[in-house]
This record gives C-alpha cells, sequence and structure tokens, in this order.
C-alpha cells in the first residue's frame, strides 16, 4: 500500500487511490482474461470515472459495461467507444442510447421482454442508428432478466427488428458474487453455466448463434473464466477491492489475486477520550450497506471504525473494544461505558492512538456506493496526486 502522506492532503474526507496497486489489479485480470480466451469488458459502475475507463481499455478492455443510461453517456463524452448498458434502460431511456449511437460510439444495450425490444428499435430506427441488443437472462438473481426458455423468442424478436442488431445474451449472477461457501459458490456458477450452455446450443441450432456471451464478476471471475461459456467478462470491483470482497474469500480458494487500491482519508479532529478518538468520516464518507470500512493504515493494529453521525467516525483502540462492546447499541449504554472509561484510573490514554491532526486510512466496505459519494478519484502514483473526475455518478437533467 504506497498512499501520499497527509501535506499531499488539500482536504478530507478524500477518496484516494493507490495507483501502483491498481496497475497491478488490471494487469492481473487482463492476463487472465487474455490466458482464458475472453474479452474483458470491465464494468464501468465500481468506479464511475471515465479516465480509468480510459485506463482499462489502454490495458487491454475490449470496451466498458455501464449499469445506467447516465453512465454511458459520461462514458462515452469521457472518450468511451465501446459500451455496453447491462440493465434493461427505463422507457425515457431508448431515446437517450439511440442519440448516444449517433455520436458514432458502439452502443450496446440488454433487454428482458418483447416491449423493451419493440421500444428500443422504434427509437434507433427514428434515430437512424443500430444498437446492439443483448438478451439479459435471469439464472438466479432475480432482479432483472428473461427465464431461460424465453430466450429463443427475444433472440428472434431482437433479430428482427429494425434498428437493432441481435448480439447475443447476458447472465450475470449477482447472488454469486460474496457467497461466503467457496463450495457452494462455485457449484451453483457451474450449475448456472451449464444452462447457459444449453441456451447458446439451441440458439446456435436455431440459426442465431450468440456473438457475445457476456456476465461474470470479480467473486467468481476464475470460475466464469474456466467455464467454455463466456465471451466476455464484466468484472469491475477487482481494480479497487473492498472489504466486502476480502472477506468472502477469492473464488477457488487462497489468497486474491488482487489486492485494495482504493481508500478515504479521514483526519482526527477530537481525541478526548480513552477509548477512542473521532476523524471526519461518517455516514456521508462511506457506504453502509455492506461490511464496516476497515483501519488500513494511520492506527493501532486493530483498531476499528464505526461511524458516529453524518460527519464523523471513532477509530477505537484495539484495547478498548470491550468498552465497544458493553455499550452495545443502546446510545446511552455506549455512553454510559465511555464515561466508565475515562473514569477509570486504571486505565490509561494509549501512547499508540492517533492524535488529533492525524491522517487515518479506511478501506471501503463496499467500493461501488462509496465511489458513488464522491467528486472524484485522487490518484497517488508515489509523486503526485492526480484528480480523475467521478463523472459518470448519477446526475439530473
Amino acid at each position: 500500500m504506497t498512499l501520499p502522506p497527509p501535506a499531499a492532503l488539500a482536504q478530507t474526507p478524500l477518496l484516494v487511490v493507490d495507483r501502483a496497486a491498481l496497475e497491478r489489479n488490471l494487469a492481473v485480470m487482463q492476463a487472465r482474461c487474455d490466458a482464458a480466451g475472453v474479452r474483458l469488458r470491465a464494468h464501468g459502475k465500481t468506479h464511475k470515472c471515465s479516465t480509468l475507463g480510459r485506463l482499462l481499455i489502454d490495458r487491454g478492455a475490449v470496451g466498458l459495461c455501464a449499469q445506467t443510461v447516465g453512465e454511458a453517456e459520461a462514458f462515452v463524452a469521457g472518450g468511451i467507444a465501446d459500451v455496453l448498458v447491462t440493465a434493461p434502460p427505463p422507457a425515457w431511456g431508448a431515446t437517450r442510447l439511440a442519440a448516444l449511437a449517433k455520436t458514432g460510439a458502439r452502443i450496446g444495450v440488454t433487454a428482458d421482454d418483447a416491449g423493451q425490444i419493440d421500444r428500443l428499435a422504434a427509437a434507433a430506427r427514428a434515430a437512424g442508428v443500430v444498437l446492439d441488443l443483448v438478451v439479459d437472462l435471469d439464472l438466479g438473481t432475480h432482479r432483472t432478466g428473461a427465464r431461460v426458455g424465453e430466450a429463443f423468442t427475444l433472440a428472434q424478436a431482437a433479430n428482427a427488428a429494425e434498428g437493432l442488431r441481435f448480439s447475443g445474451i447476458q447472465a450475470y449472477l449477482g447472488h454469486l458474487q460474496h457467497l461466503a461457501d467457496g463450495v457452494a459458490r462455485q457449484a451453483a456458477d457451474e450449475a448456472a453455466f451449464a444452462a447457459l450452455a444449453e441456451v447458446v446450443a439451441e440458439l446456435t441450432a436455431a440459426g442465431l448463434p450468440p456473438g457475445v456471451v457476456t456476465g461474470g464478476g470479480t467473486g467468481t471471475h476464475a470460475f466464469d473464466l474456466a467455464s467454455g461459456v463466456f465471451t466476455e467478462l464484466q468484472a469491475g470491483s477487482y481494480a479497487v477491492m473492498d472489504v466486502e470482497y476480502d472477506d468472502c474469500g477469492a473464488p477457488g480458494g487462497g489468497a486474491w489475486p488482487f489486492e485494495p487500491a482504493l481508500f478515504v482519508a479521514a483526519t482526527v479532529v477530537s481525541a478526548r477520550h480513552k477509548s477512542h478518538v473521532v476523524v471526519d468520516a461518517g455516514f456521508k464518507a462511506m457506504a453502509m450497506d455492506g461490511p464496516m470500512a476497515r483501519v488500513a493504515a494511520g492506527a493501532a493494529a486493530g483498531a476499528l471504525w464505526r461511524p458516529m453521525g453524518d460527519e464523523h467516525g471513532m477509530i477505537a483502540h484495539p484495547t478498548f473494544l470491550d468498552v465497544l462492546r458493553s455499550g452495545g447499541r443502546d446510545p446511552l449504554a455506549f455512553a454510559a461505558a465511555i464515561s466508565a472509561a475515562d473514569a477509570d484510573p486504571a486505565r490509561r490514554f494509549p501512547d499508540d492512538a492517533p492524535a488529533v491532526g492525524d491522517v487515518v486510512w479506511l478501506q471501503p466496505g463496499h467500493c461501488d456506493p462509496t465511489v458513488n459519494l464522491y467528486d472524484a478519484l485522487h490518484v497517488w502514483d508515489g509523486e503526485t496526486l492526480e484528480r480523475w473526475p467521478v463523472d459518470a455518478r448519477r446526475t439530473s437533467l
């Protein structure tokens, strides 16, 4: 982990990327895809940054995935010429995606029902463009996606629709990506591959061979690449990693081939209690939909970050974790436990606690929504801190 000195930080909380770790992650995944003969279409929803997207393509990715119409627009504006929108767009999105294709970019879009296909085809015809249409299949996530038995009918409709080019099928197994039981994760993934292979065989026999079979993710990437079914891998989080992926373990067991590259810098603003210091990173600095952020540097080994409101968080010293546990979730009991520890003469202020003004580095629990809280990634290359705008964040017209 190579991170900038506090003097290089203009403010905190700040979202910082270790450029060397990022580059190593990109190289490892690209090499794995190349060895398997599978194209890498890295998912942009992780970083929402066209600068990083261009770097991914420079390193060998064929294009980017976008989860939303707005992400696709930002990526194209940022110089990405090949984008697949991996979720069926809302009704208003069809005309905007068609307009995006008029810029000369290759735009792919997923659909899981006939009405979506009709709407996308009409928008493409009106704009005088052709959109790549990928049929989205549901193999267990139960979010979007048609049933396996509907794939042929939807592929036929896409193939027959003027304005669309039937390009293939998508199967994203989001429900498997963080499955803690590695054996179960692999077994479920391989069962999905078998179902997917049957769809490919059916379409091929009917004269509609899917040129693209796209899907997969960081948590299943090793299985996806070995499946012999996928032609494209949609992994995204591998570029920066997070606590959630660290906790669930690499596919197949063993150590992850990817390393943490994304951190939030937080400054200690108060140190009035024996049990903890307070930093300027709370709920607004960190997505809270997954595991807690992990203290990566700047505090004693085993220290914990916990939010203490919108703008503040605690860095609890490891020798005082009993205080946190005794306070539990009751605010009054928590306050009483902190006060009792402060008043106990047998308990001393830890010598290795960070002081006011020190910087503590936090690894986000879930990278994607944490990135969405910031305007920019600040990328440290060992000498300079470069600002890369998070230009694909959700915006309103």
